[in-house]
């Protein structure tokens, strides 16, 4: 077994939005940082969220006020930093006369737009269903009066990614399909065993603070040897989504309120498509097999059609996703009442740190990052240094305004004349201003090698292998795109068959820190 000579300051295990968070903001403190991740990079919970970067409206009613707080600051933070792959997005919340009143909805967006450090995104105003377009896909004269306000959308994989690619150009080790089997500390250190899971090779690394990043399976890398008896629970929470072909054309969502109590959000989706979700029930068993389920399907397609006057049925569904949150268990008798908020347990057995996290949401990431770190102070060397510097850096390819995304894609048409507008849009929207560096000296799409479909190519397949960690048609498909919605099986399954016969050398545009 080889033992890297190097010793970290940190070592975390997971490769989801809390793992690359904190990894990218402990590196750019100073630390020397090495993250494994057993899978893909956000190949659990964090590719499969409701893709929003939100407040959480409906945890209001469960006096959650600090992580409502929390999370709408946060929405225009990460938007800055990322607006290739962040958006705003207006909701629709209709007013169901036999649900919560008019008055409650209008108090909890008062307090929305006003407790979070609101400054770009435009504020509540009510809509009277009759008259505008938003009334339109809806049961007439069922629902005529309702509340727009503002949140993100947010391309939740990629952020990820984005997060892990800045921490490796700043120096740390990233290294995908890589488990962990066992920890152990002596010494002041700890030693992190390894297998990877595609050659089988075993290989192990030492590091001074050890951070427990494995979302769903947060328990099971505890008990690899870790010697320490967690006290926190984690409760698993299925959360299942739907997509179905475009259902309306306007650029709004809805949050449609369901009389179980809870709610469902329909959301354009990739231009062509809507997105349902999410479903709230307790999960039990192994969080890679979850899937979504018949009984689930059809809830959202009844909760949406309680709405929509033209009902959405089972057949109408095109892909469905089901992701486990791994949520800190408070006791609540239902799933949906768990607490969204992040908790972290910090052992320190023979006075070696490691700490777990249990819960936390997409748009709360960089701020669990922060914490985390306050929290591993002690124990690093250079965590003061550079302390809030995240939410002012940009990520990979968010180095522009908010504003300017339209100003990119006119740039890449220009630069790239060859490209139609729809590819253009898309690679502005995915790589934002290093969709240049992909494309490169290209003067013609011969150029862009061989085509997959859905103007996806072999440059762009390079890229992502060579810079994303990007390994399976999978992670190119369902992950750093959702070109799976476009592209058949045969298009797959050829993709696939491309990178297995086409051996990836040393690209050109591998940055430091990379493939290791």
């Amino acid at each position: 077994m080889r033992l890297l000579e190097r010793i970290f300051d940190l070592a975390i295990i997971g490769g989801g939005v809390n793992g690359c968070g904190i990894a990218r903001d402990a590196v750019g403190r100073g630390n020397t940082v090495f993250l494994c991740e057993m899978n893909d990079l956000a190949s659990g919970t964090s590719s499969w969220s409701t893709k929003l970067v939100h407040g959480g409206l409906r945890y209001l009613e469960y006096y959650e006020f600090r992580l409502v707080r929390e999370a709408l600051i946060e929405r225009e933070i990460l938007w800055g930093i990322a607006p290739h792959i962040i958006r705003p997005l207006r909701f629709v919340l209709p007013h169901h006369a036999g649900l919560r009143p008019a008055w409650l909805l209008r108090l909890g967006l008062f307090l929305y737009d006003h407790i979070g450090g609101r400054h770009l995104l435009p504020a509540t105003r009510s809509v009277d269903l009759r008259r505008d377009e938003v009334g339109r896909p809806l049961i007439p004269n069922r629902y005529t009066r309702a509340f727009e306000y503002s949140d993100c959308f947010v391309d939740d994989a990629r952020l990820v990614v984005l997060n892990a690619r800045d921490a490796a150009d700043k120096g740390a080790e990233i290294r995908t399909r890589t488990r962990a089997t066992e920890i152990r500390q002596s010494d002041g250190i700890w030693t992190v065993s390894m297998v990877d899971t595609l050659t089988g090779a075993r290989s192990s690394i030492q590091a001074r603070a050890l951070v427990n990043a494995g979302g769903p399976w947060v328990e099971d890398v505890l008990g690899r040897g870790a010697g320490v008896n967690a006290k926190a629970k984690v409760r698993l929470v299925q959360g299942s989504h739907i997509v179905v072909k475009k259902l309306y054309d306007h650029d709004r969502a809805y949050m449609f309120q369901n009389a179980d109590g809870r709610i469902i959000f329909v959301i354009p989706y990739q231009d062509d498509f809507t997105l349902i979700g999410t479903t709230d029930r307790d999960y039990d068993g192994d969080p890679s097999k979850v899937k979504a389920t018949a009984e689930e399907i059809q809830y959202l397609c009844a909760a949406a059609s309680e709405y929509l006057a033209k009902p959405v049925t089972p057949e109408d569904v095109v892909w469905t996703y089901s992701g486990v949150r791994p949520l800190y268990d408070d006791g609540a008798s239902e799933a949906r009442a768990a607490t969204r908020d992040y908790v972290f347990e910090l052992d320190t057995p023979g006075g070696v740190p490691l700490l777990s996290i249990y819960g936390g949401k997409i748009t709360t990431y960089r701020r669990l990052a922060e914490e985390a770190l306050e929290r591993l102070a002690p124990y690093l060397r250079s965590a003061k240094a550079r302390e809030g510097w995240t939410g002012k850096w940009p990520l990979p390819g968010g180095d522009m305004d908010v504003s300017a995304i339209d100003g990119l894609i006119a740039e890449l048409q220009r630069g790239y004349p060859f490209l139609g507008h729809e590819h253009a849009r898309r690679l502005a929207r995915a790589y934002g201003t290093r969709a240049i560096k992909l494309l490169g000296d290209a003067k013609s799409a011969a150029d862009l090698g061989q085509a997959f479909g859905a103007t996806l190519t072999e440059r762009e397949v390079r890229y992502l292998m060579a810079n994303e960690w990007a390994v399976t048609a999978e992670d190119i498909v369902w992950r750093r795109s959702k070109l799976g919605l476009r592209l058949s099986a045969d298009e797959i399954a050829a993709l696939d068959d491309w990178i297995r016969t086409h051996a990836v050398q040393q690209s050109p545009l591998l940055e430091a820190g990379g493939r290791s």
